[in-house]
């Protein structure tokens, strides 16, 4: 077993193997919240001590002020996907390009040699859209300057930069507790006893957009009722991914919150190392995938940039009743709001340790809706642990 949220945050350059990222990549992260205690037992809806949170507006509301601050939507008048000045948390290498039903495979090929792009992957899309290529930039021109020259094309596509996400916790760091020295305080604090008594979450498919998961481990055997590698290759079972599964689904030494629930496994992150990452690109695969396996809840325990494509998919499910949940993340009280918990149509979670006590290096925003607990959660650990 391992204690979850006790492990510094990620920070760090591109994985090993993978094309780099820009300095200016922030960590993934924890929750986030502002600092103090909390009012009340830390149950889930309970709101993280803010002057205005979400629960104040209507979800047209949301969408409208966000799109004030943040700019529109692929599709809308005035988009462009060009790079905000200074973000550089995407892959400085590579551009996506997300293209309507309109546009034949010809017509890109063609564009994409006049401007020298080399084709690195395709990607057809169902139910969050039509096709996603990802182009290599040579002759070490910059992605906004091609997104530029691409979107003077006047082709029916988006074209915006491969952005990168981090998970938001390094269980790596996490210290390993023996199910003897431990105790679930969220089992109490929750009264998870009398809540299963009622409803366990039975049969309710949860997505969660992770890293690999211990499929075997006791407490979670049984609970992944499939998974998916956007990635393309296979990875060892990491503590994340794992932990994150049973803190939703255990059911035999550790309880979790939903023990009936079925998990949608995607490993869009393969490791937990600090220089693991997710892509625009692996996150969409995810969502469309989750989407068509019939989720009714897709979990995003990942933070990093705004990212309009990831965003345009995440209304795409919205739409279709499925509930979205995040991490807010811990790039302090100073940080810009991170993605996609700061999407109006995803609910932003906060952490809460076991005396209700928000953390204090968490983001801090008024799109925050719950607070939960989040510190020191004992959770199942890869190979039976």
């Amino acid at each position: 077993m391992q204690r979850y949220g006790t492990g510094p945050g990620r920070t760090g350059p591109g994985a090993a193997g993978r094309p780099s990222v820009g300095a200016g990549g922030q960590s993934g992260s924890r929750f986030s919240g502002r600092p103090g205690s909390v009012a009340g037992r830390g149950m889930l809806g309970h709101r993280a001590a803010l002057s205005r949170g979400p629960a104040q507006y209507s979800h047209a509301a949301r969408v409208a002020a966000f799109r004030a601050r943040w700019g529109p939507l692929p599709g809308q008048p005035g988009f462009t996907g060009v790079p905000p000045m200074g973000e550089s948390r995407f892959i400085q290498n590579e551009m996506v390009l997300h293209v309507g039903a309109d546009v034949p495979p010809e017509t890109v090929q063609r564009v994409a040699a006049r401007l020298g792009l080399t084709q690195l992957g395709y990607s057809r899309f169902d139910l969050v859209g039509q096709g996603l290529y990802r182009f290599r930039i040579g002759g070490g021109r910059s992605v906004a300057d091609v997104i530029r020259a691409m979107e003077a094309e006047k082709i029916s596509a988006t074209a915006q930069p491969n952005y990168v996400f981090r998970l938001q916790q390094d269980l790596n760091a996490a210290r390993r507790t023996p199910a003897a020295d431990g105790f679930q305080y969220i089992v109490n604090k929750w009264r998870l006893t009398d809540v299963h008594r009622v409803v366990t979450g039975k049969n309710v498919q949860v997505a969660m957009i992770d890293s690999e998961v211990d499929q075997r481990h006791p407490d979670i055997a049984g609970a992944i009722a499939d998974r998916l590698e956007p990635i393309g290759l296979e990875f060892k079972p990491q503590p994340h991914g794992t932990g994150m599964a049973g803190a939703m689904a255990s059911h035999r030494r550790l309880v979790g919150v939903a023990p009936g629930a079925k998990i949608l496994a995607v490993n869009a992150f393969g490791s937990d190392s600090e220089s693991a990452y997710g892509t625009t690109e692996q996150i969409l695969k995810g969502i469309d995938w989750a989407i068509a396996k019939g989720a009714k809840v897709i979990n995003m325990s990942f933070a990093g940039p705004r990212d309009p494509l990831v965003q345009l998919a995440l209304k795409k499910a919205c739409d279709k009743g499925i509930v979205l949940v995040a991490a807010a993340g811990n790039a302090g009280p100073k940080s810009e709001p991170l993605f996609p918990a700061a999407d109006p149509n995803v609910i932003a979670v906060t952490a809460t340790d076991v005396n209700d006590a928000l953390m204090p290096q968490a983001n801090r925003g008024t799109h925050i809706a719950v607070a939960a607990p989040g510190v020191d959660i004992l959770v199942p650990a890869p190979n039976a642990q």
